[in-house]
């Protein structure tokens, strides 16, 4: 196995509420940040096998791998056998019921290893490297055996590198202690190498033995044998707790097809250790700068929460029976809502942050050397006319499982509507944050269409005052705008922006989705039809555009994509087709059931920051389209755009 570059499906992911890590078949944790998902790593070996830093546990010789969830859980074992014996390790971070703990309790990571059979010999390998790699690392032993290492962040390596390099403002975030340090409390009795910076032991274990490893950030984390087991089986129990409550609020979806169930349970269970339990919000993935092609440079952080996924996370959040968690994120959601529409950014820290300037990491060499490694995201402050509608759909449909509308929403709703009149018929970047393209996107139109419709809807609903007549004319000027200018009747096929002769875009799906047209209308049928022969793999990835002057074709299918082409084919009554195609998307996931962002047309390689939460939101949301078509037979393909799917499989709630 190739030690220096993983595939990007080789890793798994273990997390708790505001941090995560990726460990590898080959046992070594490759990207982990403390004391947040969005603060420097302290292992950064999946971006650079020299410099990023590593914890390795895995046999001295040759082995083979495999690896596995715990039964319903977000605890990962990874499974070695060597002609010597087979070892197991058991990889987690803790988590609780009842009141939440306290942070520190929860800034930790523990590595059990014990003996299937045989006696094994093993490495270890503990290399952190904080602020990516930029601090001076200190390592050293402690009178009673723990090994400490401590950021000198007074040496951080922050020189430009490049032209392009811009330096981030410091975060108090990051420095939540005056300098980082991690605890790693174990049995076996490493060797420091303090010019390197470096732990290192090599052990044999034996037949019938277990050893603990736990890791601490910011204090020492020191316990029994038995406390740590007290703490696993606390953590498989949370799990475990948590996803029985899903399964029994949303039994139609679980229990749909068996063969889905354990990529939809996993799709759940990713979702919920990726959501932030103080703030509710959700990063786009857990990492940076894995590349949409390798050896590229389109490679982004993604840890931050995005505007444009609010609708079909609501939707996914309430169906699979996260009410709790729904919640929690409608209200960062509503916050955001509330501030002045020329404000809002399309996308925000974890903990509401606004200013997000990217940075280059120069001294990284990337993902199989696919540069610049970048920690922010520029995106930040493009103009992306389509998060209004996105804001006001969200609102739209929370408010149905409240009390009603509040009079700071509808505040809200109002204030957006009107910005969306002033500013529809601008150019933008589009959802794909395109750097090099200002166009006037269909797709942001249609969310300004959206805008305007949800505004009247809810003035309708909930009785409010406003200026519908306004809003009414300007919701039919853009509709005609869309209709006139946005389909291509050489193509057969709504297009990516205004007048464009060419360029095809995925996101064309969306029109009958949003419920802009009628899933039958014959340009939406011509547009499904002309994706599914253009934009679609025989494998049923679906590539998010072509022949766009941005970038004619993407090496892979983004997978938020197929799920759309699912769900219109779903409104479409094509079911068959659906189905099939989702099938298809299910083989696309790793042998622990995740998803990337996009994946290899040729070869099904994992493209992009990984896990990613909107592929596996889309995942769910699909099921539960295909559900609905099969199970409520009256239920209207109109009023399943609109987010009718959610009540569905809330009916079983207690």
């Amino acid at each position: 196995m190739d030690d220096d570059f993983l595939p990007i499906d080789a890793y798994g992911l273990i997390g708790n509420d505001d941090r995560c890590a990726l460990v590898g078949l080959n046992g070594s944790i490759d990207w982990c940040c403390f004391p947040h998902v969005e603060s420097p790593g302290v292992f950064a070996a999946i971006l650079d096998p020299d410099r990023g830093g590593r914890f390795a546990v895995r046999p001295t010789g040759e082995y083979e791998a495999s690896h596995e969830y715990v039964d319903r859980t977000n605890v990962l074992e990874t499974t070695f056998e060597t002609d010597e014996g087979t070892i197991r390790l058991t990889d987690f971070m803790p988590i609780q019921h009842g009141p939440a703990p306290d942070d520190q309790f929860q800034q930790a990571l523990y590595r059990k290893l014990d003996t299937v059979s045989g006696a094994v010999e093993v490495e270890i390998v503990f290399e952190p490297r904080f602020g990516y790699a930029r601090s001076t690392t200190a390592i050293e032993r402690e009178d009673h055996g723990d090994i400490v290492a401590i950021e000198d962040e007074s040496d951080r390596d922050d020189t430009p590198q490049s032209d392009e390099w811009v330096p981030a403002p410091e975060d108090d975030r990051t420095h939540d202690h005056d300098r980082g340090s991690l605890v790693l409390h174990t049995d076996s009795d490493l060797t420091v190498n303090t010019a390197d910076a470096v732990a290192t032991t090599t052990v044999t274990i034996e037949d019938g033995e277990t050893r603990w490893f736990s890791l601490q950030y910011g204090g020492s984390n020191r316990r029994s044998d038995d406390e740590y087991a007290t703490i696993l089986e606390e953590t498989i129990d949370y799990w475990r707790t948590w996803l029985e409550s899903c399964e029994t609020s949303a039994t139609d979806l679980f229990e749909f097809k068996d063969e889905w169930r354990e990529a939809l349970v996993r799709s759940a269970l990713v979702l919920k250790l990726l959501i932030h339990d103080e703030t509710g919000s959700i990063p786009a993935a857990p990492t940076t700068s894995l590349p949409e092609e390798i050896g590229g440079e389109l490679n982004w952080d993604y840890r931050y929460n995005w505007i444009r996924d609010a609708k079909f996370t609501i939707q996914a959040l309430y169906s699979v029976g996260q009410s709790a968690e729904a919640r929690e994120y409608f209200e960062w959601f509503r916050q955001i809502g509330h501030e002045t529409p020329e404000e809002i950014q399309p996308l925000y820290g974890l903990h509401g942050e606004t200013d997000l300037e990217e940075e280059f990491l120069d001294h990284l060499s990337g993902y199989r050397d696919s540069t610049p490694v970048r920690i922010g995201n520029a995106a930040a402050t493009q103009e992306q006319l389509d998060i209004y509608g996105t804001i006001v759909q969200g609102i739209y449909e929370t408010v149905r499982y409240e009390d009603g509308l509040s009079d700071d929403d509808w505040e809200s709703v109002r204030a957006l509507a009107d910005y969306v009149c002033d500013h529809w018929d601008e150019r933008d970047k589009s959802l794909w944050e395109f750097r090099d393209l200002h166009e006037e996107f269909v797709h942001s139109k249609l969310l300004c269409w959206v805008a305007l419709d949800r505004a009247i809807r809810l003035a309708e609903e909930y009785d409010r005052e406003g200026p519908i007549d306004r809003w009414d004319g300007e919701r039919d000027a853009i509709r005609e705008a869309i209709e006139e200018r946005g389909y291509n009747e050489e193509l057969g096929s709504f297009v990516q922006y205004f007048g464009a002769e060419e360029a095809l875009d995925a996101t064309a799906l969306l029109l009958p989705i949003y419920d802009f047209l009628p899933a039958d209308d014959e340009r939406v049928q011509n547009t499904i039809d002309t994706i599914l022969e253009d934009l679609t793999t025989e494998d049923g990835l679906v590539y998010r555009f072509t022949d766009s002057p941005a970038r004619p074709r993407e090496p892979g299918g983004f997978v938020i994509c197929s799920c759309w082409l699912v769900d219109a084919l779903v409104l479409s009554e094509r079911v068959e087709e659906a189905a099939e195609l989702f099938e298809k998307l299910l083989e696309h996931t790793s042998s622990l059931d995740l998803l990337s962002e996009m994946v290899h047309a040729e070869d099904g390689t994992f493209l992009g920051n990984f896990p990613q939460a909107f592929s596996h939101i889309g995942l769910l949301n699909s099921a539960i389209y295909l559900a609905s078509a099969s199970g409520a037979e009256d239920l209207p393909p109109d009023e399943l755009a609109r987010g009718a799917a959610a009540p569905l499989f809330r009916r079983h709630s207690s």
